[in-house]
């Protein structure tokens, strides 16, 4: 191996390319590196910080950093398990999440990663915050309850489908996504279940109609295998 283009990850030497991310090295050697933000071909905007590795000693977004050599990340370690379990419980008390009766439960990542950092209980006291949703789309429902600003579907509707359709307003605990129309409806949009924007989404926001329980729970993405096994998927989605 050649250690002009690798670096090391708790030990593990791990190749790279001169453009890729330590995320995106990682995740192709199969290294799992926990995110929710990152979506290959979208450019990286390191909003969830999950992926936060330390770096030659300083606490970084794996998905922001050009790959180098020689650099050593710590990435699978307690101190850094213990934050981004942390991290979840926030996201799962600041919003209405609500799993067992979610149609994105087994595909949802957010409920993956609970799961795979042991995350037991929210910790936290449950906002419950009054949050809007949007059947007016003939094709697609939109539910507020479960956005956890990620800024992906932001990202797909600009940089992929050239539309502008979401944008992200309010700072702190009042930001959430807009739909950029008069009315504020998806329905009043040029929208399509076709678009990147419907399918980037790695919580339950953002659902096409009719299709909730085509797969049955029990023989989801995430059921069977845990989300640090599918590194494989999670580097070949296209954008």
């Amino acid at each position: 191996m050649n250690s002009e283009n690798t670096f090391i990850i708790d030990g593990t030497p791990i190749p790279f390319e001169p453009t890729q991310t330590v995320l995106q090295a990682a995740l192709k050697a199969g290294v799992f590196i926990p995110h929710l933000c990152f979506y290959p071909g979208l450019r990286p905007n390191g909003s969830c910080k999950l992926c936060t590795v330390i770096i030659n000693g300083r606490h970084t977004s794996a998905c922001t950093v050009l790959a180098r050599p020689g650099i050593e990340v710590e990435n699978n370690t307690p101190e850094l398990n213990d934050k981004r379990r942390l991290m979840l419980q926030m996201l799962f008390v600041e919003g209405n999440h609500f799993c067992p009766g979610c149609e994105k439960s087994g595909n949802c990542q957010l409920q993956a990663l609970a799961y795979e950092l042991e995350m037991m209980t929210p910790h936290f006291n449950h906002f419950f915050p009054n949050r809007k949703t949007d059947a007016s789309h003939p094709e697609v429902f939109l539910d507020m309850n479960r956005c956890i600003a990620c800024g992906l579907c932001v990202q797909a509707s600009c940089e992929v489908d050239k539309k502008n359709i979401f944008a992200i307003s309010g700072r702190g605990m009042a930001s959430h996504i807009v739909v950029n129309t008069p009315s504020g409806k998806l329905g009043d949009s040029d929208f399509a279940l076709s678009d990147k924007a419907a399918s980037v989404c790695p919580v339950g926001a953002i659902l096409p109609k009719r299709r909730g329980f085509v797969v049955p729970i029990g023989q989801r993405l995430y059921d069977n295998l845990p989300i640090s096994s599918q590194t494989e998927f999670l580097t070949t989605r296209k954008a």
